[in-house]
């Protein structure tokens, strides 16, 4: 426990000053303008490792035993793509990584979490991507019934986004906050919160989804300023501070069906659409009350 109360000091505490210096993997293209996330919070910088794979790049931490972050470039043939790969579920430990500061396959069992994806497998556009997908350098700790329903939603929807606007940049991570954080055999941590960052650079907009690791968990939109503040991380270093500071309109998170991707009709467009309209508007006219 105190090892663990340690530990915890360590990621959560976020003295004021400027951002750390970027901690860029030699994958460029997958990063908004070139320009890697940015920890905020020097004791987030502890022990960590860049790792580049074929269609995302993370930030490992061995104090976590987690990625920090994961970040991709969605484009729409990409995602068309990914639509065609049959899903192999093939978790693995990374050996790329120090052994004492990264998590294993043994960790996770029984733990009553699931090994949550932060670049999610069905963004993947081809087999050997998908498979990069299973390393545990790209996993974290998450609650079962937000990651098959909610976050699944959330995922789906970016993915969708990325289809009718051509190309998105997204960044996905954990936020370790409060005094509650708790961890899988005392070795790695878990989140108490997920957000997915999206960065659109033909209209300029960014925003991010930032839901708690619990059931029955909402979300909410937040901008990429509200983020840093929260995470410890500045996930758009290259944005304008006018365009951080805004939360772009979000859709709302979608469930996902393979027979719905192959020939959707206009109808069921509509109607869901209509939906997801109505559900907005609600959600906005109780923000407005509470």
């Amino acid at each position: 426990m105190i090892l663990l109360r340690i530990v915890l000091v360590a990621l959560l505490a976020v003295p004021p000053g400027a951002a750390l210096a970027d901690t860029a993997p030699a994958c460029p293209v997958l990063f908004a303008q070139g320009r890697a996330p940015v920890l905020t919070n020097p004791k987030l910088d502890a022990r960590t490792v860049p790792l580049c794979f074929d269609a995302f790049a993370v930030l490992h931490s061995g104090v976590s035993r987690t990625p920090l972050y994961a970040a991709e470039r969605l484009t729409r043939a990409g995602i068309s793509a990914a639509r065609r790969v049959e899903r192999d579920d093939s978790f693995h430990d990374e050996d790329r990584l120090p052994e004492e500061d990264r998590a294993s396959l043994a960790d996770y069992v029984h733990s009553g979490f699931d090994r949550g994806h932060l670049a999610p497998a069905g963004d993947m556009p081809s087999p050997a991507a998908q498979a990069q997908s299973f390393s545990l350098a790209n996993i974290v700790p998450q609650n079962r019934t937000v990651n098959r329903s909610l976050w699944a939603g959330i995922e789906e929807s970016v993915r969708r986004l990325a289809s009718e606007r051509g190309e998105l940049f997204v960044v996905t991570g954990p936020v370790f906050s409060g005094r509650n954080v708790g961890s899988i055999k005392g070795r790695v941590l878990v989140p108490t919160q997920l957000y997915k960052a999206i960065y659109d650079p033909r209209s300029g907009e960014a925003g991010a989804y930032l839901a708690a690791n619990a059931a029955g968990a909402e979300w909410k939109a937040v901008s990429i300023a509200a983020l840093r503040d929260t995470a410890g991380i500045d996930v758009f270093p290259a944005l304008p501070e006018a365009a951080k500071a805004k939360a772009m309109d979000l859709p709302e998170p979608r469930e996902f069906s393979r027979d719905e991707a192959r020939g959707e009709s206009w109808g069921a467009f509509f109607r869901q659409l209509a939906h997801d309209v109505l559900k907005r508007l609600w959600r906005e006219l109780m923000r407005a009350i509470f």
